[in-house]
Protein backbone atom coordinates (compact mmCIF):
# COMPACT_ATOMS: atom_id res chain seq x y z
CA UNK A 1 0.00 0.00 0.00
CA UNK A 2 1.27 3.47 -0.89
CA UNK A 3 1.80 5.61 2.26
CA UNK A 4 -0.34 8.73 2.54
CA UNK A 5 2.76 10.91 2.33
CA UNK A 6 3.52 9.57 -1.15
CA UNK A 7 1.92 10.92 -4.32
CA UNK A 8 1.86 9.66 -7.87
CA UNK A 9 2.82 12.23 -10.54
CA UNK A 10 2.16 11.70 -14.23
CA UNK A 11 4.29 13.88 -16.49
CA UNK A 12 4.81 13.84 -20.26
CA UNK A 13 7.97 11.91 -21.12
CA UNK A 14 8.76 13.52 -24.48
CA UNK A 15 7.92 17.04 -25.64
CA UNK A 16 8.65 18.42 -29.12
CA UNK A 17 7.95 22.11 -29.71
CA UNK A 18 9.00 23.94 -32.86
CA UNK A 19 8.64 24.57 -36.57
CA UNK A 20 7.73 21.35 -38.39
CA UNK A 21 7.66 19.31 -35.16
CA UNK A 22 4.73 17.27 -36.50
CA UNK A 23 7.16 15.46 -38.80
CA UNK A 24 8.68 13.78 -35.73
CA UNK A 25 5.42 12.07 -34.72
CA UNK A 26 6.51 8.63 -35.90
CA UNK A 27 9.92 8.90 -34.30
CA UNK A 28 8.41 9.92 -30.96
CA UNK A 29 5.93 7.02 -31.06
CA UNK A 30 8.79 4.62 -31.79
CA UNK A 31 11.02 6.03 -29.04
CA UNK A 32 8.17 5.78 -26.54
CA UNK A 33 7.47 2.17 -27.64
CA UNK A 34 3.74 2.84 -27.98
CA UNK A 35 3.07 -0.07 -30.34
CA UNK A 36 2.31 -0.01 -34.05
CA UNK A 37 -1.43 0.66 -34.19
CA UNK A 38 -2.77 4.19 -33.71
CA UNK A 39 -6.18 5.80 -33.73
CA UNK A 40 -6.02 9.49 -34.66
CA UNK A 41 -8.65 11.39 -32.67
CA UNK A 42 -9.45 14.67 -34.37
CA UNK A 43 -12.21 17.08 -35.38
CA UNK A 44 -13.72 17.80 -38.79
CA UNK A 45 -11.66 20.99 -39.29
CA UNK A 46 -8.53 19.82 -37.49
CA UNK A 47 -8.53 16.64 -39.60
CA UNK A 48 -7.75 18.87 -42.59
CA UNK A 49 -5.33 21.08 -40.63
CA UNK A 50 -3.17 18.32 -39.16
CA UNK A 51 -5.06 15.07 -38.55
CA UNK A 52 -4.57 13.66 -42.06
CA UNK A 53 -0.91 14.72 -41.98
CA UNK A 54 -0.31 12.84 -38.73
CA UNK A 55 -2.04 9.77 -40.16
CA UNK A 56 0.12 9.92 -43.32
CA UNK A 57 3.33 10.44 -41.33
CA UNK A 58 2.59 7.43 -39.13
CA UNK A 59 1.55 5.28 -42.09
CA UNK A 60 4.76 6.12 -43.91
CA UNK A 61 6.70 5.08 -40.80
CA UNK A 62 5.03 1.66 -40.76
CA UNK A 63 2.18 2.28 -38.29
CA UNK A 64 -1.39 1.20 -38.96
CA UNK A 65 -3.82 4.08 -38.45
CA UNK A 66 -7.53 4.81 -38.19
CA UNK A 67 -9.24 8.16 -37.72
CA UNK A 68 -12.02 8.92 -35.19
CA UNK A 69 -13.90 12.21 -35.53
CA UNK A 70 -14.93 14.14 -32.40
CA UNK A 71 -17.68 16.77 -32.38
CA UNK A 72 -18.15 17.49 -28.67
CA UNK A 73 -16.50 16.73 -25.34
CA UNK A 74 -19.24 14.49 -23.99
CA UNK A 75 -19.75 10.86 -23.03
CA UNK A 76 -21.22 9.93 -26.41
CA UNK A 77 -18.08 11.07 -28.23
CA UNK A 78 -15.87 9.35 -25.65
CA UNK A 79 -17.82 6.09 -26.09
CA UNK A 80 -17.62 6.38 -29.89
CA UNK A 81 -13.86 6.95 -29.67
CA UNK A 82 -13.42 3.94 -27.40
CA UNK A 83 -15.33 1.78 -29.88
CA UNK A 84 -13.24 3.09 -32.80
CA UNK A 85 -9.99 2.49 -30.91
CA UNK A 86 -10.62 -0.99 -29.51
CA UNK A 87 -7.75 -2.46 -31.58
CA UNK A 88 -5.36 0.48 -31.13
CA UNK A 89 -2.24 0.35 -29.00
CA UNK A 90 -2.29 4.14 -28.53
CA UNK A 91 -4.28 7.28 -29.39
CA UNK A 92 -3.13 10.56 -30.89
CA UNK A 93 -5.29 13.59 -30.10
CA UNK A 94 -4.88 16.10 -32.94
CA UNK A 95 -6.84 19.30 -32.46
CA UNK A 96 -8.06 21.73 -29.86
CA UNK A 97 -9.19 21.27 -26.28
CA UNK A 98 -12.33 19.29 -27.10
CA UNK A 99 -10.45 16.73 -29.18
CA UNK A 100 -7.58 16.35 -26.74
CA UNK A 101 -9.92 16.00 -23.75
CA UNK A 102 -11.85 13.21 -25.50
CA UNK A 103 -8.62 11.46 -26.50
CA UNK A 104 -7.34 11.84 -22.96
CA UNK A 105 -10.43 10.30 -21.36
CA UNK A 106 -10.86 7.56 -23.98
CA UNK A 107 -7.22 6.49 -23.60
CA UNK A 108 -7.61 6.49 -19.82
CA UNK A 109 -10.64 4.20 -20.03
CA UNK A 110 -8.91 1.96 -22.58
CA UNK A 111 -5.76 1.94 -20.42
CA UNK A 112 -3.53 2.82 -23.35
CA UNK A 113 -1.20 5.83 -23.81
CA UNK A 114 -1.92 8.88 -25.91
CA UNK A 115 -0.04 11.71 -27.58
CA UNK A 116 -1.21 15.29 -27.48
CA UNK A 117 -0.85 17.18 -30.78
CA UNK A 118 -2.46 20.62 -30.32
CA UNK A 119 -3.42 22.68 -33.36
CA UNK A 120 -4.00 25.79 -31.24
CA UNK A 121 -2.70 27.16 -27.93
CA UNK A 122 -6.06 27.92 -26.36
CA UNK A 123 -5.69 26.39 -22.85
CA UNK A 124 -3.50 24.22 -20.63
CA UNK A 125 -5.42 20.97 -21.13
CA UNK A 126 -2.84 19.94 -23.73
CA UNK A 127 -0.53 18.67 -20.96
CA UNK A 128 -2.62 18.19 -17.82
CA UNK A 129 -4.09 15.22 -15.96
CA UNK A 130 -7.57 16.77 -16.09
CA UNK A 131 -10.21 16.87 -18.81
CA UNK A 132 -13.36 18.95 -19.20
CA UNK A 133 -16.51 17.13 -20.25
CA UNK A 134 -20.18 18.07 -20.63
CA UNK A 135 -22.29 16.16 -18.12
CA UNK A 136 -25.90 16.75 -17.07
CA UNK A 137 -25.95 20.18 -18.68
CA UNK A 138 -22.74 21.34 -16.97
CA UNK A 139 -19.06 21.33 -17.86
CA UNK A 140 -17.12 19.36 -15.25
CA UNK A 141 -13.42 18.74 -14.76
CA UNK A 142 -12.54 15.07 -14.27
CA UNK A 143 -9.27 13.22 -13.64
CA UNK A 144 -7.53 11.53 -16.56
CA UNK A 145 -4.02 10.48 -17.55
CA UNK A 146 -1.39 12.92 -18.74
CA UNK A 147 -0.17 12.56 -22.35
CA UNK A 148 2.84 10.31 -22.84
CA UNK A 149 4.20 12.86 -25.29
CA UNK A 150 3.38 16.29 -26.70
CA UNK A 151 4.06 17.47 -30.24
CA UNK A 152 3.43 21.18 -30.73
CA UNK A 153 4.17 22.37 -34.26
CA UNK A 154 4.53 26.14 -33.95
CA UNK A 155 3.98 26.61 -37.69
CA UNK A 156 0.51 25.08 -37.39
CA UNK A 157 -0.31 26.81 -34.10
CA UNK A 158 0.78 30.23 -35.39
CA UNK A 159 -1.61 29.85 -38.35
CA UNK A 160 -4.62 29.37 -36.06
CA UNK A 161 -6.81 32.43 -35.44
CA UNK A 162 -5.11 34.75 -32.94
CA UNK A 163 -8.19 34.51 -30.75
CA UNK A 164 -7.07 31.03 -29.69
CA UNK A 165 -3.60 32.18 -28.70
CA UNK A 166 -5.08 35.10 -26.75
CA UNK A 167 -7.42 32.63 -25.03
CA UNK A 168 -4.41 30.55 -23.99
CA UNK A 169 -2.89 33.69 -22.50
CA UNK A 170 -6.10 34.28 -20.55
CA UNK A 171 -5.98 30.74 -19.18
CA UNK A 172 -2.35 31.22 -18.14
CA UNK A 173 -2.87 34.63 -16.52
CA UNK A 174 -5.72 33.10 -14.51
CA UNK A 175 -3.10 31.06 -12.65
CA UNK A 176 -2.50 34.17 -10.53
CA UNK A 177 -5.90 34.06 -8.86
CA UNK A 178 -5.97 30.24 -8.88
CA UNK A 179 -2.81 30.17 -6.74
CA UNK A 180 -4.18 32.90 -4.43
CA UNK A 181 -7.34 30.81 -3.95
CA UNK A 182 -5.23 27.71 -3.33
CA UNK A 183 -3.19 29.50 -0.67
CA UNK A 184 -6.42 30.75 0.92
CA UNK A 185 -7.87 27.23 0.97
CA UNK A 186 -4.65 25.96 2.52
CA UNK A 187 -4.73 28.56 5.30
CA UNK A 188 -8.45 28.39 6.07
CA UNK A 189 -9.38 24.80 5.18
CA UNK A 190 -6.01 23.01 5.42
CA UNK A 191 -6.20 22.01 1.75
CA UNK A 192 -3.11 20.10 0.55
CA UNK A 193 -0.63 22.57 -0.90
CA UNK A 194 2.58 22.33 -2.93
CA UNK A 195 4.91 25.33 -2.88
CA UNK A 196 6.76 23.95 -5.90
CA UNK A 197 3.59 23.57 -7.98
CA UNK A 198 2.34 26.99 -6.89
CA UNK A 199 5.63 28.65 -7.84
CA UNK A 200 5.67 26.97 -11.26
CA UNK A 201 2.06 27.95 -11.92
CA UNK A 202 2.65 31.55 -10.88
CA UNK A 203 5.76 31.68 -13.06
CA UNK A 204 3.82 30.69 -16.18
CA UNK A 205 1.41 33.59 -15.58
CA UNK A 206 4.28 35.98 -14.98
CA UNK A 207 5.98 35.00 -18.25
CA UNK A 208 2.87 35.95 -20.22
CA UNK A 209 2.48 39.19 -18.27
CA UNK A 210 6.11 40.15 -18.84
CA UNK A 211 6.04 39.29 -22.55
CA UNK A 212 2.52 40.46 -23.38
CA UNK A 213 3.70 43.07 -25.89
CA UNK A 214 5.62 40.42 -27.87
CA UNK A 215 2.63 38.08 -28.31
CA UNK A 216 1.45 38.83 -31.84
CA UNK A 217 -0.72 37.14 -34.49
CA UNK A 218 0.91 34.65 -36.88
CA UNK A 219 4.24 34.83 -35.08
CA UNK A 220 5.83 31.47 -34.35
CA UNK A 221 7.87 32.84 -31.46
CA UNK A 222 4.60 33.89 -29.79
CA UNK A 223 3.17 30.41 -30.33
CA UNK A 224 6.33 28.85 -28.87
CA UNK A 225 6.21 31.08 -25.78
CA UNK A 226 2.56 30.38 -25.03
CA UNK A 227 2.80 26.63 -25.70
CA UNK A 228 5.78 26.27 -23.36
CA UNK A 229 3.90 28.14 -20.65
CA UNK A 230 0.77 25.99 -21.17
CA UNK A 231 2.83 22.81 -20.87
CA UNK A 232 4.42 24.13 -17.66
CA UNK A 233 0.98 24.92 -16.27
CA UNK A 234 -0.16 21.38 -17.01
CA UNK A 235 2.96 20.02 -15.31
CA UNK A 236 2.20 22.14 -12.22
CA UNK A 237 -1.18 20.42 -11.97
CA UNK A 238 0.44 17.01 -12.28
CA UNK A 239 2.91 17.87 -9.52
CA UNK A 240 0.07 19.03 -7.27
CA UNK A 241 -2.09 16.02 -8.08
CA UNK A 242 -5.02 18.36 -8.70
CA UNK A 243 -6.06 21.29 -10.87
CA UNK A 244 -5.80 23.77 -7.98
CA UNK A 245 -2.60 25.48 -9.23
CA UNK A 246 -4.47 26.56 -12.36
CA UNK A 247 -8.16 26.51 -11.50
CA UNK A 248 -9.80 28.63 -8.84
CA UNK A 249 -12.61 31.15 -8.53
CA UNK A 250 -12.05 32.43 -12.08
CA UNK A 251 -12.64 28.93 -13.45
CA UNK A 252 -15.76 28.55 -11.30
CA UNK A 253 -17.01 31.77 -12.88
CA UNK A 254 -16.22 30.48 -16.38
CA UNK A 255 -17.97 27.15 -15.80
CA UNK A 256 -21.01 28.95 -14.36
CA UNK A 257 -21.04 31.20 -17.43
CA UNK A 258 -20.98 28.15 -19.71
CA UNK A 259 -24.37 27.15 -18.34
CA UNK A 260 -25.88 30.63 -18.47
CA UNK A 261 -24.64 32.48 -21.54
CA UNK A 262 -26.61 32.04 -24.80
CA UNK A 263 -23.28 31.54 -26.61
CA UNK A 264 -20.30 31.09 -24.26
CA UNK A 265 -16.93 32.47 -25.33
CA UNK A 266 -13.71 30.44 -25.33
CA UNK A 267 -12.72 28.93 -21.99
CA UNK A 268 -9.52 30.98 -21.66
CA UNK A 269 -11.32 34.18 -22.66
CA UNK A 270 -13.89 33.72 -19.91
CA UNK A 271 -11.23 32.77 -17.37
CA UNK A 272 -9.25 35.90 -18.24
CA UNK A 273 -12.26 38.15 -17.61
CA UNK A 274 -12.98 36.20 -14.43
CA UNK A 275 -9.40 36.78 -13.29
CA UNK A 276 -9.85 40.55 -13.50
CA UNK A 277 -12.82 40.37 -11.12
CA UNK A 278 -11.34 37.75 -8.80
CA UNK A 279 -8.11 39.71 -8.47
CA UNK A 280 -10.23 42.68 -7.40
CA UNK A 281 -11.85 40.50 -4.71
CA UNK A 282 -8.39 39.39 -3.58
CA UNK A 283 -7.36 43.05 -3.28
CA UNK A 284 -4.65 42.67 -5.92
CA UNK A 285 -3.65 44.65 -8.97
CA UNK A 286 -6.59 43.79 -11.22
CA UNK A 287 -5.77 46.71 -13.53
CA UNK A 288 -2.46 45.05 -14.42
CA UNK A 289 -4.31 41.85 -15.31
CA UNK A 290 -6.79 43.79 -17.46
CA UNK A 291 -4.02 45.69 -19.26
CA UNK A 292 -2.04 42.52 -20.05
CA UNK A 293 -5.14 40.84 -21.48
CA UNK A 294 -5.83 43.88 -23.64
CA UNK A 295 -2.25 43.87 -24.86
CA UNK A 296 -2.40 40.26 -26.07
CA UNK A 297 -5.80 40.89 -27.68
CA UNK A 298 -7.97 38.99 -25.20
CA UNK A 299 -11.43 40.22 -24.10
CA UNK A 300 -11.73 42.23 -20.88
CA UNK A 301 -15.46 43.09 -20.90
CA UNK A 302 -18.79 41.34 -21.28
CA UNK A 303 -19.32 43.13 -24.59
CA UNK A 304 -16.00 41.84 -25.93
CA UNK A 305 -16.95 38.33 -24.83
CA UNK A 306 -20.24 38.76 -26.71
CA UNK A 307 -22.16 37.92 -23.54
CA UNK A 308 -24.96 40.01 -21.96
CA UNK A 309 -24.07 41.87 -18.76
CA UNK A 310 -26.76 40.08 -16.78
CA UNK A 311 -25.18 36.71 -17.61
CA UNK A 312 -21.94 37.94 -16.04
CA UNK A 313 -23.79 38.96 -12.87
CA UNK A 314 -25.69 35.69 -12.69
CA UNK A 315 -22.48 33.69 -13.21
CA UNK A 316 -20.74 35.60 -10.41
CA UNK A 317 -23.64 34.84 -8.07
CA UNK A 318 -23.73 31.14 -9.00
CA UNK A 319 -19.99 30.53 -9.30
CA UNK A 320 -19.56 29.34 -5.70
CA UNK A 321 -21.96 26.45 -6.46
CA UNK A 322 -19.46 25.02 -8.97
CA UNK A 323 -17.28 22.44 -7.18
CA UNK A 324 -18.42 23.72 -3.76
CA UNK A 325 -15.80 21.53 -2.05
CA UNK A 326 -13.08 23.77 -3.53
CA UNK A 327 -12.72 26.83 -1.29
CA UNK A 328 -11.97 30.14 -3.03
CA UNK A 329 -12.26 33.89 -2.45
CA UNK A 330 -15.95 33.53 -3.39
CA UNK A 331 -16.60 31.80 -0.07
CA UNK A 332 -20.28 30.91 0.24
CA UNK A 333 -21.12 33.13 -2.71
CA UNK A 334 -21.69 36.75 -3.75
CA UNK A 335 -24.98 38.55 -3.46
CA UNK A 336 -26.33 40.09 -6.65
CA UNK A 337 -25.51 43.58 -5.35
CA UNK A 338 -21.93 42.52 -4.61
CA UNK A 339 -21.63 40.90 -8.03
CA UNK A 340 -22.89 44.05 -9.75
CA UNK A 341 -20.41 46.12 -7.78
CA UNK A 342 -17.46 43.93 -8.80
CA UNK A 343 -18.48 43.95 -12.45
CA UNK A 344 -19.00 47.72 -12.44
CA UNK A 345 -15.77 48.69 -10.67
CA UNK A 346 -13.61 46.48 -12.89
CA UNK A 347 -15.36 47.70 -16.04
CA UNK A 348 -16.40 44.19 -17.08
CA UNK A 349 -20.03 45.30 -17.29
CA UNK A 350 -21.03 48.77 -18.44
CA UNK A 351 -24.84 48.61 -18.72
CA UNK A 352 -26.93 51.62 -17.76
CA UNK A 353 -28.49 49.71 -14.89
CA UNK A 354 -25.08 48.91 -13.39
CA UNK A 355 -23.86 52.48 -13.92
CA UNK A 356 -26.90 54.07 -12.32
Amino acid sequence: MTPKSQKWMQLPRNIAIGHGAIADTGRMCTELKLGRSATIVTGRKTREIAGESVSDILSNDGFSTDIAIVTNADQENIDNTITAAEAASFLVGVGGGTVIDVAKLASTMLDIPFLSVPTAAAHDGIASMRASIARDGDTVSVPAQAPMGIIADTEIIARAPHRFLASGCGDLISNYTAVLDWELAHRLRNAPYSEYAATLSRMTAQIVMDRAETIKPELEESARLVIKALVSSGVAMSIAGSSMPASGSEHKFSHALDGIAPEPALHGEQCGVGTIMMMYLHGGNWQQIRDALRTVGAPTTAAELGIPDQCIIDALVRASEIRPERYTILGAGLTEDAAENVAKITGVCMSARLSA
